[in-house]
């Protein structure tokens, strides 16, 4: 991935240190290797944010924050993977995707079911569901995260090749 594009489209260090989910965090996030654009930083923050999308509470920048201050991985990378693939228009899908990758491996047949925000319906209507629920999501992390790493990681080191070429090919003509 270039590091131009990357630089343009990423909000600056300390805007994001300045959110309160990070600010908790205090001087930890002074780490410069949460903020640099080096191939490991970023890849695997890349797949450990689509990793992290597939979580089903709604904790993930907390999530993001403590994954990158323990692995020393790109924050923003993985906030934006994060919210890429985990946003209000896309929740549902992906978390429906992932019940029905759990049903499949349950070998269950497909549960009909409707949402009412009441105590009863968390008791009893959630009851059938949740097993499949929690593997899918499980198995989607673990695939959807390698996935997206070795994705980047072959986009990366093709881009890294093709600008060594072309800089050879210039220099030896």
């Amino acid at each position: 991935m270039p590091r131009r594009f990357l630089k343009k489209i990423l909000p600056a260090p300390q805007a994001l240190r300045e959110r309160w989910a990070v600010r908790l965090f205090g001087d930890r996030m002074a780490d410069p290797q949460l903020w640099t654009l080096h191939r490991r930083g970023v890849t695997y923050a890349f797949g450990a944010g689509i990793a992290i999308c597939f979580v089903p509470l709604p904790v993930h920048l907390l999530l993001c924050v403590c994954v990158a201050l323990l692995w020393r991985l790109n924050l923003p990378v993985m906030y934006g993977a994060t919210w890429i693939f985990t946003n209000p228009f896309t929740a549902v899908p992906v978390y429906y995707m992932a019940y029905r990758v759990g049903a499949a491996l349950m070998h269950l047949p497909r549960q009909h079911f409707r949402f009412v925000a009441d105590v009863h319906w968390f008791r009893h209507g959630l009851e059938p569901v949740w097993q499949p629920f929690v593997l899918g999501c499980f198995t989607c992390a673990v695939v959807g995260g390698l996935l997206g790493w070795l994705l980047l990681e072959g986009v990366w080191r093709w881009q890294v090749a093709a600008r060594y070429r072309a800089r050879h090919s210039t220099q030896s003509a």
